[in-house]
């Protein structure tokens, strides 16, 4: 079994510095970038569970549910995912994009 520990205990450090994040600092940014990221492990968890089937995108729910949106995403993805290779490349782009955020 694919150890996805690394990726869920870095999204979940995400997530919680986006919840203590500031109403100022989520709407400058940070929660655009997290719905982002929620958006790509959602879509990258579709075509992986499902190639065939025309993926949908995550909807926008509110600045407020980024962290929700980013934690409920890369949990999906982790029961897919099927390479190391793909667990890393995941980690980075969460660490890229809390970088981003700035949070």
């Amino acid at each position: 079994m694919l150890d996805t520990t690394p990726l869920t205990r870095a999204v979940d450090h995400f997530a919680d510095r986006l919840r203590a994040a500031p109403q100022s600092r989520l709407q400058r940014g940070a929660a655009a970038e997290a719905l982002a990221l929620a958006r790509e492990f959602a879509l990258r968890a579709q075509c992986l569970e499902e190639p065939s089937v025309e993926p949908r995108e995550m909807p926008d729910v509110g600045m407020f549910a980024a962290a929700d949106q980013i934690t409920v995403a890369v949990h999906d993805l982790a029961l897919v995912l099927k390479t190391e290779d793909q667990v890393v490349e995941a980690v980075r782009l969460v660490e890229e994009a809390q970088k981003r955020a700035g949070v």
